[in-house]
Protein backbone atom coordinates (compact mmCIF):
# COMPACT_ATOMS: atom_id res chain seq x y z
CA UNK A 1 0.00 0.00 0.00
CA UNK A 2 1.94 2.98 1.29
CA UNK A 3 4.43 4.34 3.78
CA UNK A 4 3.57 7.48 5.74
CA UNK A 5 5.94 9.36 8.03
CA UNK A 6 4.14 10.48 11.18
CA UNK A 7 5.41 13.59 12.98
CA UNK A 8 4.96 14.85 16.55
CA UNK A 9 1.58 16.57 16.99
CA UNK A 10 3.18 19.95 17.72
CA UNK A 11 4.77 19.90 14.26
CA UNK A 12 1.56 18.95 12.43
CA UNK A 13 -1.44 21.11 11.68
CA UNK A 14 -4.97 19.75 12.36
CA UNK A 15 -5.62 19.22 8.67
CA UNK A 16 -2.65 16.88 8.32
CA UNK A 17 -3.82 14.84 11.31
CA UNK A 18 -7.32 14.58 9.86
CA UNK A 19 -5.92 13.39 6.52
CA UNK A 20 -4.01 10.63 8.28
CA UNK A 21 -7.10 9.45 10.14
CA UNK A 22 -9.11 9.30 6.94
CA UNK A 23 -6.36 7.36 5.22
CA UNK A 24 -6.29 4.81 8.01
CA UNK A 25 -10.04 4.23 7.78
CA UNK A 26 -9.76 2.90 4.21
CA UNK A 27 -7.53 0.04 5.35
CA UNK A 28 -9.94 -2.86 5.88
CA UNK A 29 -7.42 -5.38 7.23
CA UNK A 30 -6.06 -3.90 10.46
CA UNK A 31 -3.37 -6.59 10.71
CA UNK A 32 -1.76 -5.21 7.56
CA UNK A 33 -1.52 -1.73 9.06
CA UNK A 34 1.90 -1.61 10.68
CA UNK A 35 3.09 0.98 13.17
CA UNK A 36 6.90 1.00 13.06
CA UNK A 37 9.39 3.13 14.94
CA UNK A 38 13.01 3.87 14.09
CA UNK A 39 15.33 4.87 16.92
CA UNK A 40 18.01 6.81 15.04
CA UNK A 41 21.24 6.97 17.04
CA UNK A 42 23.54 8.09 14.25
CA UNK A 43 25.63 11.29 14.62
CA UNK A 44 24.38 14.59 13.25
CA UNK A 45 26.17 14.27 9.90
CA UNK A 46 24.52 10.89 9.20
CA UNK A 47 21.02 11.60 10.53
CA UNK A 48 19.43 12.59 7.23
CA UNK A 49 21.05 9.81 5.20
CA UNK A 50 19.98 7.20 7.76
CA UNK A 51 16.41 8.49 7.66
CA UNK A 52 16.40 8.36 3.87
CA UNK A 53 17.91 4.88 3.68
CA UNK A 54 15.42 3.25 6.04
CA UNK A 55 12.44 5.09 4.58
CA UNK A 56 13.30 4.04 1.03
CA UNK A 57 13.92 0.45 2.07
CA UNK A 58 10.65 0.19 4.00
CA UNK A 59 8.79 1.87 1.14
CA UNK A 60 10.16 -0.65 -1.36
CA UNK A 61 9.46 -3.54 1.02
CA UNK A 62 5.98 -2.49 2.11
CA UNK A 63 4.21 -4.04 -0.90
CA UNK A 64 0.57 -4.44 0.26
CA UNK A 65 1.24 -3.22 3.81
CA UNK A 66 0.13 0.13 5.17
CA UNK A 67 3.25 1.27 7.06
CA UNK A 68 3.13 4.17 9.54
CA UNK A 69 6.63 5.27 10.45
CA UNK A 70 7.88 7.34 13.39
CA UNK A 71 11.44 8.46 14.12
CA UNK A 72 12.66 8.54 17.72
CA UNK A 73 15.79 9.99 19.31
CA UNK A 74 17.55 9.45 22.63
CA UNK A 75 17.93 12.50 24.84
CA UNK A 76 21.40 11.30 25.86
CA UNK A 77 22.98 11.28 22.38
CA UNK A 78 24.97 14.54 22.03
CA UNK A 79 23.50 16.81 19.33
CA UNK A 80 24.35 20.24 17.97
CA UNK A 81 21.83 23.06 18.22
CA UNK A 82 21.29 22.87 14.46
CA UNK A 83 20.53 19.15 14.66
CA UNK A 84 18.09 19.73 17.53
CA UNK A 85 16.24 22.30 15.47
CA UNK A 86 16.08 20.02 12.43
CA UNK A 87 14.85 17.06 14.50
CA UNK A 88 12.24 19.02 16.43
CA UNK A 89 9.50 18.67 13.85
CA UNK A 90 10.28 15.07 12.85
CA UNK A 91 11.47 13.13 15.89
CA UNK A 92 9.68 11.88 18.98
CA UNK A 93 11.58 11.57 22.24
CA UNK A 94 12.59 7.98 22.95
CA UNK A 95 10.95 8.23 26.36
CA UNK A 96 7.56 8.46 24.61
CA UNK A 97 8.00 4.87 23.38
CA UNK A 98 6.59 3.69 26.72
CA UNK A 99 3.20 5.07 25.76
CA UNK A 100 3.47 4.47 22.00
CA UNK A 101 1.43 1.96 20.06
CA UNK A 102 4.05 0.36 17.83
CA UNK A 103 4.13 -3.09 16.28
CA UNK A 104 7.86 -3.07 15.62
CA UNK A 105 11.03 -1.08 16.15
CA UNK A 106 14.30 -0.62 14.29
CA UNK A 107 17.29 0.52 16.35
CA UNK A 108 20.07 2.03 14.25
CA UNK A 109 23.77 1.80 14.94
CA UNK A 110 25.83 4.67 16.32
CA UNK A 111 29.35 6.00 16.03
CA UNK A 112 31.41 4.74 19.00
CA UNK A 113 32.92 7.45 21.16
CA UNK A 114 33.78 5.78 24.49
CA UNK A 115 36.32 2.99 25.12
CA UNK A 116 33.49 0.52 25.86
CA UNK A 117 29.77 0.42 25.21
CA UNK A 118 28.65 0.78 28.86
CA UNK A 119 30.69 3.99 29.01
CA UNK A 120 28.75 5.62 26.19
CA UNK A 121 26.69 8.60 27.40
CA UNK A 122 23.50 7.03 26.05
CA UNK A 123 24.02 3.49 27.43
CA UNK A 124 21.47 3.51 30.26
CA UNK A 125 18.75 5.12 28.15
CA UNK A 126 19.46 2.84 25.19
CA UNK A 127 19.29 -0.46 27.09
CA UNK A 128 16.08 0.72 28.74
CA UNK A 129 14.55 0.94 25.26
CA UNK A 130 15.95 -2.51 24.47
CA UNK A 131 14.15 -4.02 27.47
CA UNK A 132 10.93 -2.26 26.51
CA UNK A 133 11.11 -3.47 22.90
CA UNK A 134 11.88 -7.01 24.02
CA UNK A 135 8.60 -7.13 25.93
CA UNK A 136 6.28 -5.05 23.82
CA UNK A 137 6.97 -5.38 20.09
CA UNK A 138 6.13 -8.10 17.62
CA UNK A 139 9.71 -7.77 16.39
CA UNK A 140 12.70 -5.46 16.75
CA UNK A 141 15.71 -5.10 14.45
CA UNK A 142 19.03 -4.17 16.06
CA UNK A 143 21.52 -2.78 13.55
CA UNK A 144 25.31 -3.00 13.91
CA UNK A 145 26.36 -1.30 17.17
CA UNK A 146 22.81 -1.73 18.50
CA UNK A 147 23.17 -5.50 17.97
CA UNK A 148 26.46 -5.47 19.88
CA UNK A 149 24.93 -3.44 22.71
CA UNK A 150 21.86 -5.68 23.00
CA UNK A 151 23.72 -8.99 23.33
CA UNK A 152 26.16 -7.41 25.78
CA UNK A 153 23.31 -6.06 27.91
CA UNK A 154 21.23 -9.23 27.93
CA UNK A 155 23.79 -12.02 27.77
CA UNK A 156 27.19 -10.48 28.57
CA UNK A 157 28.46 -11.30 25.06
CA UNK A 158 31.28 -8.86 24.39
CA UNK A 159 32.26 -7.85 20.88
CA UNK A 160 35.89 -8.10 19.80
CA UNK A 161 37.80 -5.47 17.80
CA UNK A 162 38.54 -6.23 14.15
CA UNK A 163 42.19 -6.06 13.07
CA UNK A 164 41.14 -3.11 10.91
CA UNK A 165 37.79 -1.58 10.05
CA UNK A 166 35.59 -4.08 8.25
CA UNK A 167 34.28 -2.11 5.30
CA UNK A 168 33.06 -3.42 1.98
CA UNK A 169 30.58 -5.67 0.23
CA UNK A 170 30.97 -9.29 1.30
CA UNK A 171 29.58 -12.56 0.01
CA UNK A 172 27.20 -14.16 2.51
CA UNK A 173 25.25 -17.38 2.58
CA UNK A 174 22.09 -18.64 4.25
CA UNK A 175 23.03 -21.28 6.84
CA UNK A 176 19.63 -21.84 8.47
CA UNK A 177 16.17 -21.56 6.97
CA UNK A 178 13.74 -19.17 8.64
CA UNK A 179 10.78 -17.05 7.45
CA UNK A 180 13.09 -14.03 7.58
CA UNK A 181 15.17 -15.39 4.69
CA UNK A 182 12.37 -17.02 2.65
CA UNK A 183 12.82 -16.53 -1.07
CA UNK A 184 16.39 -15.31 -0.74
CA UNK A 185 19.20 -17.01 -2.70
CA UNK A 186 21.58 -19.33 -0.93
CA UNK A 187 24.39 -16.84 -1.57
CA UNK A 188 24.26 -13.07 -1.94
CA UNK A 189 26.21 -9.96 -0.91
CA UNK A 190 25.64 -7.32 1.76
CA UNK A 191 27.59 -4.19 2.79
CA UNK A 192 29.41 -4.05 6.15
CA UNK A 193 30.97 -1.11 7.96
CA UNK A 194 32.16 -1.72 11.53
CA UNK A 195 35.12 -1.85 13.86
CA UNK A 196 34.04 -4.86 15.94
CA UNK A 197 32.54 -8.30 15.54
CA UNK A 198 30.69 -11.03 17.47
CA UNK A 199 31.63 -14.67 17.95
CA UNK A 200 29.15 -17.16 16.47
CA UNK A 201 29.83 -19.91 19.02
CA UNK A 202 29.28 -17.54 21.92
CA UNK A 203 26.00 -16.37 20.41
CA UNK A 204 24.86 -19.97 19.92
CA UNK A 205 25.66 -20.79 23.56
CA UNK A 206 23.13 -18.13 24.61
CA UNK A 207 20.36 -19.30 22.29
CA UNK A 208 20.88 -17.02 19.29
CA UNK A 209 20.39 -18.64 15.87
CA UNK A 210 22.62 -17.56 13.00
CA UNK A 211 20.69 -17.35 9.72
CA UNK A 212 23.22 -15.66 7.44
CA UNK A 213 27.02 -15.55 7.69
CA UNK A 214 30.08 -14.65 5.65
CA UNK A 215 33.47 -16.33 5.43
CA UNK A 216 35.11 -12.88 5.44
CA UNK A 217 32.75 -10.84 7.62
CA UNK A 218 31.57 -13.51 10.06
CA UNK A 219 28.07 -13.70 11.55
CA UNK A 220 25.64 -11.41 9.80
CA UNK A 221 21.93 -12.01 10.47
CA UNK A 222 20.99 -13.79 13.69
CA UNK A 223 17.76 -14.03 15.69
CA UNK A 224 16.30 -14.95 19.04
CA UNK A 225 12.65 -15.87 19.45
CA UNK A 226 11.04 -14.51 22.61
CA UNK A 227 7.85 -12.50 23.23
CA UNK A 228 9.29 -10.45 20.38
CA UNK A 229 11.26 -11.81 17.43
CA UNK A 230 14.64 -10.19 18.04
CA UNK A 231 16.57 -9.68 14.79
CA UNK A 232 20.24 -8.68 14.78
CA UNK A 233 22.20 -7.41 11.76
CA UNK A 234 25.94 -6.85 11.60
CA UNK A 235 25.59 -5.74 7.98
CA UNK A 236 23.82 -2.68 6.59
CA UNK A 237 21.15 -3.80 4.10
CA UNK A 238 19.70 -0.29 4.18
CA UNK A 239 22.81 1.34 2.67
CA UNK A 240 22.60 3.28 -0.57
CA UNK A 241 24.99 2.39 -3.38
CA UNK A 242 27.34 5.25 -2.45
CA UNK A 243 27.20 4.93 1.37
CA UNK A 244 30.50 3.09 1.72
CA UNK A 245 32.24 5.59 -0.55
CA UNK A 246 30.99 8.50 1.54
CA UNK A 247 32.14 6.82 4.76
CA UNK A 248 35.54 6.20 3.22
CA UNK A 249 35.79 9.87 2.20
CA UNK A 250 34.88 10.90 5.77
CA UNK A 251 37.56 8.60 7.23
CA UNK A 252 40.12 9.87 4.71
CA UNK A 253 39.38 13.49 5.73
CA UNK A 254 39.81 12.49 9.37
CA UNK A 255 43.22 11.07 8.57
CA UNK A 256 44.23 14.27 6.76
CA UNK A 257 42.99 16.30 9.75
CA UNK A 258 45.09 14.24 12.17
CA UNK A 259 42.06 12.64 13.84
CA UNK A 260 43.29 9.12 13.09
CA UNK A 261 46.80 7.71 12.92
CA UNK A 262 46.62 5.67 9.71
CA UNK A 263 44.84 6.24 6.40
CA UNK A 264 41.72 4.13 5.85
CA UNK A 265 41.73 1.21 3.44
CA UNK A 266 39.23 1.41 0.55
CA UNK A 267 36.11 -0.73 1.06
CA UNK A 268 36.58 -4.34 -0.08
CA UNK A 269 34.84 -5.60 -3.26
CA UNK A 270 33.39 -2.16 -3.92
CA UNK A 271 35.40 0.15 -6.21
CA UNK A 272 36.44 -0.82 -9.72
CA UNK A 273 40.12 -1.26 -10.58
CA UNK A 274 40.61 2.23 -12.05
CA UNK A 275 39.24 3.98 -8.96
CA UNK A 276 41.27 1.73 -6.67
CA UNK A 277 44.44 2.67 -8.53
CA UNK A 278 43.63 6.36 -8.02
CA UNK A 279 43.14 5.75 -4.31
CA UNK A 280 46.46 3.94 -3.98
CA UNK A 281 48.22 6.96 -5.46
CA UNK A 282 46.21 9.40 -3.32
CA UNK A 283 46.86 7.50 -0.07
CA UNK A 284 50.58 7.28 -0.82
CA UNK A 285 50.65 11.01 -1.50
CA UNK A 286 48.75 11.65 1.76
CA UNK A 287 51.42 9.77 3.70
CA UNK A 288 54.00 12.23 2.32
CA UNK A 289 51.89 15.41 2.31
CA UNK A 290 49.30 15.13 5.03
CA UNK A 291 47.06 18.20 4.75
CA UNK A 292 43.32 18.79 4.31
CA UNK A 293 43.72 20.26 0.83
CA UNK A 294 44.22 16.70 -0.45
CA UNK A 295 40.58 15.95 0.32
CA UNK A 296 39.74 17.83 -2.88
CA UNK A 297 41.64 15.14 -4.82
CA UNK A 298 39.19 12.43 -3.80
CA UNK A 299 38.14 10.80 -7.13
CA UNK A 300 34.67 12.10 -8.11
CA UNK A 301 33.81 8.72 -9.64
CA UNK A 302 34.08 7.14 -6.18
CA UNK A 303 30.92 8.79 -4.89
CA UNK A 304 29.02 8.77 -8.18
CA UNK A 305 27.93 5.18 -7.87
CA UNK A 306 24.45 4.80 -9.37
CA UNK A 307 24.12 1.02 -9.67
CA UNK A 308 21.59 1.07 -6.76
CA UNK A 309 23.75 -1.39 -4.86
CA UNK A 310 24.30 -5.02 -5.81
CA UNK A 311 22.60 -5.92 -2.53
CA UNK A 312 19.38 -3.91 -3.02
CA UNK A 313 16.98 -6.62 -4.17
CA UNK A 314 17.99 -8.95 -1.34
CA UNK A 315 17.71 -6.14 1.22
CA UNK A 316 14.16 -5.49 0.05
CA UNK A 317 13.35 -9.18 0.31
CA UNK A 318 14.76 -9.37 3.84
CA UNK A 319 12.66 -6.43 5.03
CA UNK A 320 9.58 -7.59 3.13
CA UNK A 321 9.85 -10.92 4.95
CA UNK A 322 10.24 -9.06 8.23
CA UNK A 323 7.06 -7.04 7.63
CA UNK A 324 5.16 -10.22 6.76
CA UNK A 325 6.35 -11.87 9.98
CA UNK A 326 5.03 -8.89 11.95
CA UNK A 327 1.66 -9.13 10.18
CA UNK A 328 1.33 -12.83 10.97
CA UNK A 329 2.31 -12.38 14.60
CA UNK A 330 -0.09 -9.47 14.91
CA UNK A 331 -2.95 -11.48 13.40
CA UNK A 332 -2.54 -14.15 16.07
CA UNK A 333 -2.58 -11.65 18.92
CA UNK A 334 -5.17 -9.12 17.75
CA UNK A 335 -6.43 -6.89 19.23
CA UNK A 336 -3.70 -6.65 21.87
CA UNK A 337 -0.75 -6.76 19.50
CA UNK A 338 0.64 -3.28 19.88
CA UNK A 339 3.22 -1.58 22.04
CA UNK A 340 1.51 -0.25 25.11
CA UNK A 341 -1.37 -2.74 24.93
CA UNK A 342 0.44 -5.41 26.89
CA UNK A 343 1.18 -5.52 30.57
CA UNK A 344 4.71 -4.78 31.68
Amino acid sequence: MTLVLERPASATDPGDRRDRRLHREVSLDRTRRLEIGILNNMPDAALASTERQFMRLLQDASQDHDVRLRFYALDSVPRSLDAHREMQGTYYRASSLRAARLDALIVSGAEPRAPSLPQEAYWRELVGIFDLARRRTQSTIFSCLAAHAAVLHWDAIARTPCVRKLSGVFATRVVRRHPLVDGMPEEFSLPHSRLNSLDEAMLASKGYETLVKSDQAGVDVFVKEEMSLLVFLQSHPEYDSDSLAREFRRDFRRYLAGERETPPAPPTNYFDADVLAEFEDLIERARRERHLELAACFPPAATNKTDNGSWRSNSIRLYRNWLEIIVKRKAVLQPSSVVGARAG
